[in-house]
């Protein structure tokens, strides 16, 4: 049997794990009586964490969110910074995702509602990009009201300073500017703001550590369509020196099912977006309608094309030249040893 430590720990472990426990199960899994369990999460409850009781046939046991963070854990500023580290680093294609994203999960399940108020309203999408070699720091504080103008779809007025000009001191700025907060993006190891700008009524990109919000945000608006339908398509073009397209002459978007966390790491120059616990949005360029093809079906799961036609009508002929070949037989024998 587990000494009383390492016990509590392992059923913390468990609870964090899923919603609901009946008692029983937690008995089992942790080889001990019901009796224990109980004196188990009298224990918990006393360093801090909101255990919930439901009744019912089974009746069990759930990890609640609370008024307060547990203690010895993390305060409001450092949950936020972790959350927003733990969003970044489900795309980052380190090899962390899956464990990136059950972290998240956990930090997020025992947040007081204020924080996951706050950290819900964050969507972050990772674009690809050349590594910068000095990134500049963005405090959580500043990432959270541009999320929030953006989640909130309200005009956001802002200083920016120019580059080169001492941005992190903010000694010289210009500004007001005007704009509707689209998206936040990370790219190349820098945040930045994808705005539809109003006074010069053209999409532009802003560095996050070379804006300083001001306050009130404004009125609300009505989200813009993108000029190229797809936020990863136009943001490369962007940064490739296009203000309206990606400079492939094919691209795609399909629904793949796998994890997010599974193919983020296999595209190096596309954009992936979860769908769901097994699926997601993928967004790839490509010289040729094959050539697109062939990088999708490189994953090894079903595959749902979104568009557009020439897409579909690719993965067809593809599909007639490969059931062709499968049904081909040799026309004569394959020499050996070769």
């Amino acid at each position: 049997m587990q000494k009383t430590s390492s016990r509590l720990l392992s059923l913390l472990s468990l609870l964090q794990a899923r919603r609901d426990w009946p008692g029983s199960l937690l008995a089992e899994r942790l080889d001990v009586s019901p009796r224990t369990v109980r004196r188990d999460i009298d224990r918990l409850r006393e360093l801090g964490y909101p255990i919930g009781a439901y009744k019912g046939p089974d009746g069990g046991y759930r990890l609640e969110a609370g008024t307060d963070l547990p203690p010895l854990l993390f305060d409001d500023d450092q949950a936020v910074a972790l959350a927003l580290a733990l969003q970044i680093a489900t795309t980052a294609g380190a090899g962390i995702e899956e464990s990136a994203m059950r972290a998240l999960t956990t930090v997020r399940q025992v947040m007081p509602a204020r924080l996951r108020r706050r950290i819900d309203t964050v969507r972050i999408a990772a674009v690809e990009g050349p590594a910068s070699q000095a990134s500049p720091h963005v405090d959580s504080a500043k990432l959270v009201t541009l999320s929030a103008a953006v989640h909130a779809r309200e005009v956001l007025r802002f200083d920016y300073a120019p580059a080169n000009s001492g941005a992190e001191r903010g000694d010289i700025l210009t500004g007001p500017r005007r704009v509707e907060p689209h998206h936040l993006i990370t790219r190349g190891g820098r945040w930045y703001l994808v705005v539809w700008d109003l006074d010069r009524e053209a999409w532009r990109t802003f560095r996050a550590d070379r804006i300083t919000p001001r306050t009130p945000t404004g009125p609300r608006f009505t989200p813009r369509e993108l000029p190229v339908g797809d936020l990863r398509s136009f943001v490369v073009g962007l940064f490739r020196g296009s203000d309206s397209s990606d400079d492939w002459p094919c691209w795609g978007e399909v629904i793949i099912e796998l994890p997010a966390e599974n193919v983020s790491p296999y595209v190096s120059d596309g954009f992936v977006e979860s769908v769901g616990p097994a699926r997601c949005r993928v967004v790839l360029g490509s010289w040729s309608w094959p050539g697109l093809v062939a990088a999708f079906a490189k994953f090894d799961a079903d595959i749902e094309v979104v568009g557009p036609a020439k897409l579909r009508d690719a993965f067809s002929d593809i599909a007639d030249r490969l059931a062709r070949a499968a049904s081909r037989s040799p026309r004569g024998p394959v020499p050996r040893g070769v």
